[in-house]
């Protein structure tokens, strides 16, 4: 290439480049007459209520509806611009000191929607988008509970009591690492930093072929036999109760319940499941999966599934029930739905994600789906709370996208061990409450102080929304996406960051002198993906995508897909006591390895039915469906 034309096109893709500071909003003009089409009717049909820190965009939404409805095109001199950010400024002010009527308007909108994220303005009959107070149970309702200590929440009501006792836990945890530091196992401090080991695999290498050999005795079974057969040891059936007639279904009921499950919770849909399955209509099970599968019954199916696994024997050689996991599994949304967001992460496509609960014993006993895009924190408490199984949970598990600070303070509040695992561990910030007076190593890993003041300032409004949450009063999910959502550092929001710190710190200290602790955390995500890679395998209709609009139509999907994963666990568990029996009366019994089987092994099931062919001995092809058209004129 000539020197010359190499110097032009410099120059040109100095002209195409975008500036150092470029900014989308200046490509947002172009989209103003599309937003057009439908803001008048929005600030015309909603009634909006706010604070008075929101009143200058307040003024500025009636400013834009008196132009809408006087059809004026240019800004008043007079209109409040307080509320427009450093950010949208330079498109907001003409260079001539003019207000840009297009960016004046895409701007108060865009504060309307965060404001309205944020809980600062709410919409008047909206249920999602309240005020914030209305959200809590009432003060005078509030001031009962506390005084009668009928609230349910797990600290002292007292704030001075409450920050003592987290302080000596906490001054407790930093003197054991500094007498430790050195000789702790799988943990070391290199240059302030703090590095955790790999843990490395302690399950015996005999485990895997002992749990082979249990496998070998369960009988072969389909699908649709282990769900009959599970029927009738549990009767969860009986639980999809009629919401009209509010009786549960009849004996000869039972299999079109049981086909109805099958075809929702394998994803194969009601029409192919029809067409595969003699004796069963899709007019029949659309009508069981219309008024008997509400999610109450669903929920009320799975607890029963849940509780009866709860009580086995075998159940105990994995756990108590007191620990449980959380984690999301990402589908895939083939239709159009609201509910349904791309994430380069996943690729291409649009999809949800189902978040499902697995305790200790292998039983998932709670399910929702979710955004794709949600932080899974968001939905952690409601989780630990509304599920309707006999479990009693004291510690949970997720992955580091499971964890805010936030959350581990209301988990503490609510009588919850929130044990996540964190990513990059070296990194998370930890926090005291007093000032390390003495030289330390271990002194650089503490970054920040505890604002302990305004705990103590808003120790009684934080449980006060604690109550609320234990109370159903509203959803921890509702309430924490509130919270975290965009600038609201409002003071309830403040002080339950700084209890989530303190208790982040705890943790994080009880995770580096405790080995045990790491490996509880490490079992129970491991169990979450085992219960991951079973629903996979079942949910193999449609190419595992969902194909429902409606997020109640998704939900009954992944509800019905849990109770299939329960049903199989159970199952195996049933039969798997039967083979360490056998076992136990051959003498090949190892009872130190039954803590290392799980009761998640599918090779055994058949989930695809069987075929069935018929020869067909006539001659050419076979006969088409006749046509009912209608002759011209007819009715």
């Amino acid at each position: 290439m000539p020197w010359e034309k190499f110097v032009t096109s410099i120059e040109e893709a100095k002209d195409l480049s975008r500036p150092i500071n470029y900014d989308y909003l200046d490509l947002l003009e172009s989209r103003f007459f599309y937003l057009r089409k439908y803001t008048p009717t929005l600030l015309r049909v909603l009634e909006f209520r706010s604070t008075k820190s929101s009143q200058p965009l307040m003024k500025a939404l009636d400013t834009i509806r008196e132009m809408n409805e006087t059809n004026k095109r240019k800004v008043p001199e007079d209109a409040p611009l307080d509320f427009v950010s450093n950010r949208w400024q330079k498109h907001v002010y003409e260079e001539d000191g003019t207000i840009n009527r297009h960016y004046y308007e895409m701007a108060a909108l865009t504060e309307l929607r965060n404001h309205v994220r944020s809980g600062d303005i709410s919409i008047a009959g909206s249920r999602q988008h309240k005020d914030f107070e209305e959200y809590l149970v009432s003060k005078k309702e509030w001031e009962i509970a506390s005084s009668t200590n009928a609230t349910r929440i797990a600290v002292s009501p007292s704030v001075d009591d409450y920050l003592e006792e987290r302080r000596l836990s906490l001054l407790e945890r930093i003197q054991h690492v500094k007498e430790n530091i050195h000789e702790l196992e799988g943990a070391n401090l290199t240059n302030g930093k703090l590095h955790i080991q790999r843990l490395e695999k302690d399950v015996p290498e005999d485990a895997r072929a002992f749990s082979a050999s249990l496998y070998r005795l369960l009988p072969r079974i389909k699908l649709t036999d282990l769900l009959m057969e599970v029927s009738n040891w549990t009767g969860f059936d009986k639980t999809f109760i009629h919401t009209s007639t509010g009786k549960p279904p009849h004996q000869e009921e039972q299999s079109m319940v049981l086909a109805t499950l099958m075809a929702m919770g394998t994803n194969i849909g009601l029409t192919k499941m029809a067409d595969a399955t003699p004796g069963i209509t899709y007019r029949q099970m659309a009508n069981v999966a219309q008024w008997r599968m509400d999610e109450d019954a669903l929920n009320r199916a799975q607890a029963t599934l849940v509780n009866f696994h709860h009580k086995m024997a075998l159940s105990s050689f994995w756990g108590d029930g007191s620990t449980s996991s959380s984690d999301g599994m990402r589908v895939q949304v083939g239709v159009s739905s609201l509910h349904a967001d791309a994430n380069p992460h996943y690729g291409s496509g649009k999809g949800a994600t189902i978040y499902r609960f697995t305790s200790d014993q292998f039983s998932s006993f709670y399910t929702k789906v979710i955004n794709t895009n949600a932080r899974d924190a968001v939905h952690v408490i409601d989780g630990l709370l509304h599920h309707e199984s006999e479990l009693n949970i004291e510690e949970h598990y997720t992955d580091t996208a499971g964890y805010t600070d936030q959350v581990f303070g209301l988990s503490h509040l609510l009588g919850f061990r929130f044990a996540p695992r964190l990513r990059d561990l070296s990194d998370s910030k930890l926090y005291t409450m007093d000032v390390l007076e003495h030289p330390h190593e271990v002194n650089d890993l503490f970054r920040g102080k505890i604002n302990t003041q305004i705990i103590r300032d808003n120790f009684d409004d934080v449980l006060r929304l604690t109550h609320s949450i234990r109370e159903g009063t509203v959803s921890g999910s509702l309430i924490m996406g509130k919270l975290g959502s965009y600038a609201r550092q409002n003071k309830i929001s403040t002080s339950l960051r700084e209890i989530g710190r303190i208790e982040k710190t705890i943790f994080i200290l009880d995770y580096i002198l405790n080995e045990s602790l790491r490996r509880r955390v490490q079992r129970g995500l491991n169990k979450g993906e085992a219960m991951n890679a079973l629903a996979r395998a079942i949910f193999f209709g449609k190419h595992g995508e969902l194909r429902e609009r409606a997020l109640q139509d998704q939900l009954q999907r992944a509800s019905a897909l849990n109770i299939i994963i329960n049903a199989i666990s159970l199952w195996n568990t049933v039969y798997l006591t039967e083979a360490i029996n056998q076992l136990k009366q051959n003498g090949e019994l190892d009872e130190n390895l039954l803590a290392h089987v799980s009761p998640l092994a599918w090779e055994h099931i058949n989930f695809l039915g069987e075929y069935t062919f018929k020869s067909n001995s006539k001659a050419g092809l076979q006969p088409l469906p006749s046509l009912n058209i209608r002759k011209a004129g007819s009715p």
